[in-house]
């Protein structure tokens, strides 16, 4: 299996002048769910070398396991520090697609016409695509064949309003996650803030927030194994 992991290049967290990034667990936790199982992976972001990482998510309060891995093992840290840029990749060349969130993607990724189509491209050959936390906002612009959201009527999560307002940033980013989906005709859901929750939706996986990265790295994982045997 070869997965393909979408990193945000985007560094500042609105006019706050704060920094952004992507989410460290969010990165971790699917990298080694698909390393452990056999799988290559290729790390890409718009701007390729090393993306910036939100330095709130390096905080003691929310590294795990995962993190503390994925900085002790050289492979990934070399990695990550060399990303690809996206648009050099063929994504028909992998067998799924991984965007880990962090409010960073809100304001590139989620413009970011290769991006788009990417995961347009993607779908359409049959490679699933999972997106977590913020990312599923990444979705915004993404559209089917005959022109109409990728969402609309589609089973979806992602950061929840009140999850946004729980860390203080309802009136700093770009749009609401759960807003967007919805307005897109989405079939959104949503389970406890901060808990782990994840939807699938035929070849389209969603997951709602940090804690649910390694679940939809599994749930993304056997569907790759089930595409492939059937």
């Amino acid at each position: 299996m070869k997965v393909l992991m979408v990193l945000t290049s985007h560094d500042t967290l609105g006019t706050t002048g704060r920094k952004t990034g992507f989410w460290l667990e969010e990165l971790a936790a699917p990298y080694f769910r698909f390393k452990d199982s056999g799988a290559d992976i290729v790390l890409a972001s718009p701007l390729g070398g090393k993306p910036p990482l939100d330095p709130k998510s390096n905080e003691p309060d929310f590294q795990t396991d995962d993190t503390h891995r994925f900085e002790a093992d050289e492979a990934a840290t070399t990695q990550l520090a060399d990303t690809v840029v996206l648009s050099s990749v063929d994504v028909s060349e992998f067998d799924a697609v991984f965007y880990p969130g962090g409010h960073g993607p809100l304001w590139d990724l989620a413009d970011d016409r290769t991006s788009i189509a990417l995961i347009e491209t993607a779908l359409h050959q049959q490679i699933p695509v999972a997106l977590v936390c913020h990312a599923p906002g990444v979705l915004r612009h993404v559209v089917n064949a005959d022109g109409q959201p990728l969402v609309q009527g589609r089973k979806v999560t992602g950061f929840t309003n009140g999850e946004e307002e729980g860390v203080g940033l309802t009136d700093v980013v770009p749009f609401l996650v759960e807003d967007e989906l919805i307005k897109l005709g989405g079939d959104y859901s949503k389970g406890d803030d901060w808990g782990s929750y994840v939807v699938r939706d035929g070849i389209l996986i969603t997951g709602q927030n940090p804690n649910s990265s390694a679940a939809a790295a599994a749930e993304l994982i056997e569907l790759v194994g089930g595409t492939a045997a059937n």
